[in-house]
């Protein structure tokens, strides 16, 4: 009977087992699996997730760095994800969002009939806000809004999440459509309003309606019990009541701050900032200057000495103490080894204070090249600062320049043995030296992820990188910077402790160079005094080549104050330096004219004397022109339209061999235009028309005649001039023809017969023709002349600090486009205007290129876009040729152009980008490309 009962009962047990797990596989809508669904989901996925986001949450606030020279962001967030790469900015353990994320998905896809498919969702958007995937984040968020309409919670937090994940992809319009429903929604719950309202705040802020974010803010604290409430939001709205001048509320909430338990670098900038309101309400920069100092003295504000300086330096240009300022600036960026964006300011400040206040714009530039080297891509104005720096560019190449030939030239004076004393000593090689610094476990700064006894492989606590970098960041923290120490709580330490620290701190080793390397550095500076003493003016006419580019320097940077800078005093002093300098120098005409006006407003009786200088001295220059007639300029330019048109007039009757029209053409041009700029190429289109109508006397005349009447004319006169150097060895051939010239080809007009078998002789590339005026451009020196004691106006821009070099901007990069190396390289000018003939244009470049390029095969071709023309010349082997040929053509191509100034850009271009241009689109893209990169 027992056994029977006992069979009964566990029959029984087992079949209760059997409905059980019947019910719990399958998801049958009853009371059971509702309660078991939600048991599992709150317990084994909800909990551990929200766990799991808020350890994120508070090791990325630990982790985050804020700048403090701005206003706080109200949450924290990474920026987006760069989907092109792939590479989130995410930082902490994203492994444990992965977890996050599929924890929700398993309750979503399984746990269909409980109630937290809401917070599953939810968990899914706010691990990928954490991760930088805010269009995912924001995709789930709108979801989650429209779902969960009736749930007034969560139906708020969706849409302020949301409202978040447009902010951070700044879709700004979307981001105030979504608050402007949060703030409707508001009253519809009694709590967990504290983060909707921070996010409002964070909304105005970025408008700049700080009012409002005041007001939102205030609330915010008042709603919230979470850490942040008592931290960094009360610290957010002192900064918001200081910017709105309510200095009373401001110095309270950054007390609230500094009693709280707050990260030390917000502690020390609310302290910081406490210092800098007492000292507006009290009109007291000197007892500030003094509180600020005082900080130095704490080791626990060690890492914050930078801003220290910065804070010091601020008062100083606020009492416009310029030199001190610089100076305190200077400190601040020397200081800055951690904080990139602090260093970035104070550089900033000092190209400033050297562009606005010093005057010194060599210096300004360099400044601008190092902030912009250190500060982020988003800071505000980063475009307008690499703008300036690029213009300021300009200005320090010139005075580099002067700076150089001064120094060649007070060598190229010297004795030869006390010039070779003195380049010895000049390249003498600098001893450095490597100090070790001794470690020990008592002397140091401790350094996270590097203990002093790891051992890999260990399962030791203090053996895991993670846990110690987490335990110095909760120290710092709390302390602050601290040395490794005894007695490391002591902020004053005594005089004996100072001695035996720096004895410490004195321990190191000298390495000194090897016999290898002493015969290396000893070849090498003989090599690089030979390279340079080429380069020193030891004739007469290598000086005055090294006067002309000082010259040019000084009339450049001088014309770059007063037209572009507008800084007609720095224009003045550079122009009369140049004067004193060099009193015959061939801009003078330009100087009186450019001084008349610099002293116009400010020295009536300089700007007069100047004038007459003009008008005495040049009276048929363009500026005396200008004095006597003020719309001269723009009659001048009426007149150019009017000889370019003519010109080409002419030149179609030359392409159709109307030679005796063309002659005719010359004759009434120069009668109508006396003097115009064009006048030595009609000339020489007359010349050509004499050759192919009549003997080689006659053109020899007409060759000889241009050279007396243009003598310094830079494209023409040395055209002619090989051409009666070419007519001269070939004499005999020409004295046996009729007429001189027998040949006549469209695209390339020449003056002699194509089917003489000898040819003229070759010249190197680049060589210019002989006795040809055009100077092509010097090649840069191999070696980097070292300045001896230039003037001061000479001084070459300083470091902005030793350790930093100059910031070279990144290029621009296009895609389409490439800077590789090529083989073939082209010069190419675009006329943008399809309704203009560039046949004279054309035969101008061929001009200059048989003046200037004899032998090198170079030619000139016409490529039809849609809208542009393109003459395009090659072929060039290299970079550095097609650079030289530009700059030796550009000044010139006003004069070879014979369409609008607007119409027409040079560049140069490799072959390979060359034929990738297809369009007005692509040439745009190519241009900007080429503006960027060269």
């Amino acid at each position: 009977m027992n056994n029977y009962a006992k069979l009964s009962i566990k029959t029984i047990l087992l079949g209760l087992s059997l409905v059980f797990l019947y019910a719990c596989s399958t998801q049958k809508d009853n009371a059971a699996n509702r309660s078991l669904q939600n048991l599992s989901a709150r317990y084994n996925y909800i909990y551990n997730s929200n766990v799991l986001l808020g350890t994120y949450q508070e090791e990325l606030a630990q982790t985050y760095k804020d700048n403090y020279d701005d206003f706080l962001s109200v949450y924290i967030a990474p920026e987006p994800i760069d989907y092109l790469s792939g590479a989130s900015s995410a930082t902490g353990d994203t492994k444990a969002l992965d977890e996050i994320i599929k924890k929700a998905q398993t309750i979503i896809s399984e746990k269909g009939l409980s109630n937290y498919i809401d917070e599953a969702y939810m968990l899914l958007g706010k691990a990928n806000f954490y991760k930088g995937n805010f269009f995912i984040a924001k995709e789930y968020f709108d979801y989650t809004a429209k779902t969960y309409k009736k749930d007034k919670n969560t139906h708020l937090a969706a849409l302020n999440w949301k409202a978040r994940s447009l902010m951070q992809l700044h879709s700004n319009i979307q981001a105030r459509e979504t608050l402007d429903t949060v703030l409707l929604d508001l009253d519809s719950v009694k709590h967990n309003k504290a983060e909707p309202l921070a996010t409002l705040a964070q909304m105005s802020i970025n408008q700049h309606d700080y009012k409002k974010a005041i007001t939102y803010l205030s609330q915010a604290i008042k709603e919230s019990g979470q850490m942040q409430s008592r931290t960094r939001w009360p610290y957010i709205l002192a900064q918001l009541y200081e910017h709105d001048k309510q200095y009373e509320l401001s110095l309270r909430n950054y007390t609230k701050v500094e009693n709280s338990n707050s990260p030390f670098e917000m502690y020390f900038n609310a302290k910081l900032s406490k210092i800098r309101i007492n000292d507006i309400l009290n009109d007291q920069t000197a007892d500030r200057k003094m509180a600020l100092l005082k900080l130095l003295k704490d080791d626990k504000n060690l890492d914050y000495t930078d801003q220290i300086y910065y804070e010091v330096a601020e008062d100083y240009l606020g009492d416009k103490n310029y030199n001190k300022a610089a100076e305190y600036y200077k400190l601040s960026a020397q200081k800055s080894i951690r904080n990139n964006y602090q260093k970035g300011l104070a550089y900033l400040k000092l190209a400033d204070l050297n562009f606005k206040n010093l005057g010194n714009y060599v210096n300004a530039k360099l400044y601008y090249d190092s902030a912009l080297s250190v500060l982020p891509k988003n800071y505000p104005n980063y475009e307008s600062i690499l703008k300036k720096g690029q213009n300021l560019e300009y200005l320090t190449e010139r005075y580099q320049l002067i700076s150089e030939q001064d120094t060649l030239q007070a060598l190229a004076r010297m004795p030869q043995e006390a010039r070779e004393k003195k380049l010895n000593e000049m390249f003498e090689a600098k001893k450095e030296t490597a100090n070790a610094v001794a470690q020990t476990d008592n002397m140091g700064s401790f350094q996270p992820g590097l203990p002093t006894r790891q051992q890999s492989g260990g399962t030791f606590y203090f053996n895991n990188a993670n846990t110690i970098s987490k335990g110095f960041s909760d120290f710092r923290r709390r302390w602050g910077n601290r040395i490794l120490e005894d007695n490391w709580r002591q902020s004053v330490k005594s005089s004996q402790q100072v001695t035996q620290q720096n004895q410490l701190a004195a321990i190191g080793n000298n390495t000194a160079p090897t016999d290898s390397t002493q015969k290396t550095q000893a070849q090498d500076k003989t090599a690089r005094i030979k390279e340079y003493t080429a380069l020193l003016p030891l004739t007469p006419e290598q000086l005055r080549k090294s006067d002309q580019q000082i010259i040019d320097a000084y009339f450049e940077i001088a014309g770059f104050y007063q037209q572009v800078i507008e800084d007609q005093a720095e224009a003045i002093k550079v122009y009369e330096q140049l004067l004193a300098r060099y009193p015959q120098n061939n801009h003078r005409d330009a100087i009186y004219y450019s001084l008349y006006l610099a002293y116009a407003n400010t020295d009536k009786a300089k700007s007069e004397n100047y004038r007459n200088k003009v008008l005495s001295e040049f009276p048929n220059s363009v500026y005396a022109k200008t004095i006597l007639d003020p719309n001269f300029s723009a009659k001048q330019n009426a007149l150019d339209a009017e000889v370019n048109k003519s010109y080409n007039l002419v030149f179609a009757s030359y392409e159709q061999k109307d030679f005796p029209k063309v002659i005719t053409g010359v004759d009434e041009t120069s009668q109508h235009f006396p003097g115009n700029s064009l006048q030595s190429q009609y000339d020489y289109l007359k010349s050509i028309a004499i050759g192919r109508t009549q003997n080689v006397d006659s053109l020899l005349n007409a060759f000889n005649g241009i050279i007396a009447k243009y003598p310094n004319d830079l494209l023409i006169t040395p055209l002619v001039k090989d051409h009666i150097a070419y007519i001269n060895a070939h004499l005999a051939a020409f004295k046996a023809r009729k007429i001189a010239l027998i040949d006549f080809d469209p695209t390339e007009p020449r003056f002699i017969a194509q089917q003489e078998t000898v040819v003229a002789p070759q010249q190197a590339v680049n060589e210019p023709a002989k006795n040809n005026p055009v100077t092509p451009p010097a090649e840069k020196p191999a070696v980097a002349p070292p300045v001896v004691q230039p003037k001061s106006a000479d001084l070459p821009p300083v470091k902005a600090e030793p350790e930093n070099k100059p910031a070279v901007t990144p290029p621009v990069v296009d895609n389409l486009f490439s800077k590789a190396e090529s083989k073939i390289y082209y010069y190419v000018i675009d006329v943008a205007d399809m309704t203009v003939s560039v046949s004279s244009s054309r035969f101008g470049v061929g001009q200059f290129n048989r003046a200037n390029y004899v032998g090198d095969g170079l030619k000139h071709q016409l490529l039809e876009l849609e809208e542009d023309q393109l003459i395009y010349v090659g072929n060039f082997e290299s970079l550095e040729d097609v650079q030289d040929y530009a700059k030796g053509i550009t000044p010139l191509l006003p004069r070879i152009m014979k369409v609008p100034t607007s119409t027409y850009k040079g560049f140069y271009i490799s072959k390979e980008n060359f034929d990738k241009i297809k369009n007005r689109d692509t040439l745009n893209r190519y241009l900007e490309f080429f503006k960027n990169n060269y």
